[in-house]
Parts: structure tokens; sequence; C-alpha cells
């Protein structure tokens, strides 16, 4: 097909699983990958921190980016690949520093002004990020079609809430974002179009440089109100899926939005799906069956098993679940994932038997 990369050596013709379900195209059985899968849920991973002691490390030297992206893969073959990174990762290119400690907590210079919005540029893809490029490439290369190459990007809103705030902004409720909402949404607005067209071209770079699928996370959008949500997140959820429609019509994207007060139950799914993007991420707040209801035929599914059940499990339950979410999804092309990101303390065999359960799943004819 005229979407494969050119430059990338397929075996046959047969494009990778998930990629055709992806698409919309029949499949032979469901795919299935997890939010959060490299990292530290996983031994392999945690052993690595001891060689590359903080989190930029890992995601930003090849190597160490690679090996982690790979490690869900060789331990439960999953059908989905997903570069290990941040949705923080393109803002040094824009000129805005930021740290990561160990326990999760972030330090970004915060972005509060006309002034320091005039020094924020626009990103260079080429020199931006060369190491997403480098292990996007790599990874098509290792997998090759027994596995799809997912590349991921934040959505403006939630980049925004990082930069205003300076750090994550659930620890303060928000503040921030929301006086700067009322006292002056000129600047957010222009905070977030700058975003927007950055990110748009750093999606494209990362399907340029291999990623066959790019999931897009709104997470923090949640907690704002219909109002705030139409003016503040959609527009801009919305530009950046253009951006990669626009130049990559052929690449399927998927969205996700973690819930909250507002989004929680499916109460944003309808909105996802007025992005563009061929597949909404469903949390696990809400019946996949309710959401196949609310959202339009043509858009896919993604997810949405609980991260605290495949913790805590017991396997039965976990198998039960899972096989119940396969069902509901009937007729509807679907993913299978969890909720919400894994949780960091899940036991490895549930990962890989939650796996092994949708790789065995038989959906009725």
């Amino acid at each position: 097909s005229s979407s494969s990369s050119s430059s990338t050596p397929r075996s046959g013709a047969e494009e990778p699983l998930l990629l055709r379900a992806a698409r919309g195209e029949k499949v032979e059985r469901s795919p299935v990958w997890m939010m959060r899968q490299a990292g530290r849920h996983m031994q392999a991973y945690r052993d690595l921190v001891k060689k590359y002691p903080t989190f930029r490390e890992r995601s930003e030297i090849p190597e160490a980016a690679l090996e982690i992206s790979l490690q869900p893969f060789e331990a439960y073959g999953v059908d989905g690949v997903i570069l290990f990174s941040d949705i923080l990762t393109p803002l040094p290119a824009m000129g805005v520093e930021f740290a990561i400690s160990e326990g999760g907590s972030i330090e970004i210079a915060p972005v509060r002004s006309r002034e320091a919005l005039a020094q924020l540029k626009r990103i260079d893809v080429e020199t931006a990020c060369p190491f997403v490029g480098r292990v996007l490439g790599e990874l098509r290369r290792e997998v090759g079609t027994r596995a799809t190459v997912l590349g991921f990007v934040g959505l403006p809103f939630t980049l925004a809430t990082y930069l205003v705030e300076g750090k994550t902004g659930t620890t303060s409720g928000f503040a921030e974002v929301a006086r700067m909402r009322e006292q002056d949404p000129a600047l957010l607005h222009d905070i977030l179009a700058l975003l927007a067209d950055n990110i748009g071209d750093y999606a494209c770079y990362q399907i340029e440089s291999g990623a066959q699928v790019i999931q897009v996370f709104d997470s923090w959008a949640g907690h704002l109100d219909d109002a705030a949500y139409e003016a503040f997140a959609l527009p801009y959820q919305t530009a950046v899926v253009d951006a990669i429609k626009s130049r990559h019509p052929e690449t399927p994207v998927i969205i996700y939005m973690a819930p909250d007060t507002h989004s929680r139950d499916g109460q944003r799914l309808a909105y996802l799906a007025r992005t563009g993007a061929d597949i909404v991420s469903v949390d696990h707040t809400v019946d996949l069956a309710k959401a196949r209801d609310l959202l339009p035929d043509h858009v896919g599914l993604q997810g949405n098993l609980d991260p605290a059940l495949l913790r805590d499990g017991p396997l039965d339950a976990i198998k039960a679940e899972t096989e119940r979410i396969l069902a509901a999804s009937k007729g509807r092309h679907h993913v299978m994932n969890l909720g919400h990101g894994i949780e960091a303390d899940t036991p490895e065999p549930h990962a890989a038997f939650f796996v092994d359960t949708v790789h065995n799943f038989q959906h009725d004819p």
C-alpha cells in the first residue's frame, strides 16, 4: 500500500495486525498493547535505571530508549510497540527546559507572560529530537511486521498546563491555568496555537521517521467544563489531528483523555470523535458497550481494562473482564488496551496473562 514507508523493508506485502485494525480493516483477532507498557512495572526497566539514572537519559539516549521500547514486546508479544518517551520531550526544542525526578515530579520555568511566550520558538523537527527519529526507525527495522510501531504526542491544552503551571497541574488544581483563562485568555490562546503548530509538525516527523500509528494525549483536559473545553481544548486537538491527516491521511490517529470530573463515565467521548481521530481510547470508568453506542460507527475503540484490576487480579477476574470487553466491541474495530496507563506495581505475570488472554480470544463469527 502507498502508506508504508518505502525506506523500510517489509517481509512480503503483509502489514502488521494493529495497523490494519486501526485502519478499520477486518482482522483475524483483536490486537493488544498497554499504555505505559515500557517502564517501571518491568524489572528489566528498573535494572537499566542503574546505568541511565535519569528519565531524560533513558528517553533521549537512543540505545536506551530503543531497548526500553522493545522490553514489553520481547516479554509479552504485544501487538503495538510504542516509543519510550514523554509528552514533554519536544519542549527543549521550543526553548523550554524541563526536569523529571525519579518520583515523577516535573519542573519547568513557567510561561505566564507575553515576554515568556516570545522566548518560545517554532521547532525545527529535523534538529529538535533526532533521537526520536532514530529510535522509531530502528524499532521498525527490529519488529518488521510482527508488531506496529506507535508514536505519540501530548495535545496543546495538556502541554500548556505544564508550561503555565511550571509543573503537573493536578497538584494545584490547575490554578494558574484557570487564572490565565479568566484574566488573559488571549495569551493562553496564543500559547495553544504555537503548541498546536509545533506538535502537528512533531507528530508528522514521528510518522516520517517510522511511526505507523500516532496516539495523541489530552490527559489533563478532563477537568474543563463544556464551555472551557470547547474554547481551549477541542479546537487545538482538532488542529493537531488536521495537521497529521493533511500530510499523512493513511496514518491512523488514536486520541485519549484521562478520566476526570468532566471526562469520566464517557462524558467526552463524542467530543473526542469530533477531532477527526480514527480511534477513541476509552478510559475504564465507562463500559465499552456504552462507549460504542456513544461514538459514531466509523470511529474505532481502544481500551479499556481497569489497570487496578490488572495489578490486583486475581487472574480469573482479569480473564473474565478482558473477554467481556472483547465481546462488547462486537463488529467495531477495536484495539485492546487498558483504560489508563499500567500501574508501576503491576506484577509482570499479570501483564503477560492479559496479553495472552487477548491473543487467545475467538470472536463469534
